[in-house]
């Protein structure tokens, strides 16, 4: 399967108005933002897990980053609620599910295969600060690398918000809203934006909270094989 797989030009997704489509485990549903692959596949998604359920004990062999977007997430290392970022890397194992249920923004075959950093961060423990020279933003950075760096972004209410990412960006939109190029994102829209594009928003009149990457798009794509 191949879906906005051209990291070439610009990529939209409005998931909230998508359907839920189950995944092979009984429970955990899904909806597609860019995939390349089956079911071992490079690949950016919104996962639903129901009250109760879990996958089987499995192995990141191309690691795996996720936010957790609502409930609460746990696996062998404990229970994340809300708000919490977490890097799987590469070789990483475990067994996920969710008691309460939870949903996730999560990305899979997108690491350096040499990575063995474990990231676990409950982002509403932290404070944004001020970005400079970027006036009514403020940001906490959640992992910095030579590959990518990953934040979150608060846009103020009616912010207009210019950024110049060099090597392509990729944002989710999780509370508020912002247009962009004359198209409004409202909470779990997905925008991927080229090497070489400029992003131009403006935050809507409550403002704008997103989780934003920047980097990582001019680079070689890992893959997974077969």
């Amino acid at each position: 399967m191949e879906l906005n797989a051209d990291f070439s030009v610009r990529a939209v997704v409005h998931s909230a108005r998508m359907p839920w489509v189950p995944s092979p485990m009984a429970g955990v549903e899904r909806r597609m933002l860019d995939r390349i692959g089956e079911e071992v596949a490079r690949a950016t998604s919104i996962v639903r897990y129901a009250p109760g359920s879990h996958f089987s004990p499995h192995t990141h062999d191309g690691g795996e980053e996720f936010l957790v977007l609502e409930g609460v997430f746990s696996d062998e290392h404990g229970d994340f609620p809300a708000g919490t970022y977490i890097r799987n890397p590469p070789t990483s194992r475990h067994t996920p599910g969710s008691a309460p249920g939870c949903v996730l923004f999560v990305k899979l075959w997108q690491f350096d295969l040499q990575d063995r950093t474990d990231v676990r961060i409950e982002t509403s423990d932290r404070a944004f600060a001020p970005v400079p020279g970027r006036d009514g933003v403020s940001a906490q950075l959640l992992f910095r690398d030579a590959r990518e760096i990953v934040r979150l972004e608060h846009w103020a209410s009616n912010a207009a918000v210019h950024l110049v990412p060099g090597n392509g960006a990729e944002l989710l939109v999780l509370k508020g809203s912002c247009v962009e190029n004359g198209e409004t994102f409202a909470p779990l829209s997905w925008l991927r934006l080229p090497p070489g594009a400029t992003l131009n928003a403006v935050a809507g009149p409550n403002g704008c909270d997103l989780w934003i990457k920047t980097g990582h798009l001019g680079l070689p794509a890992i893959r997974p094989p077969g």
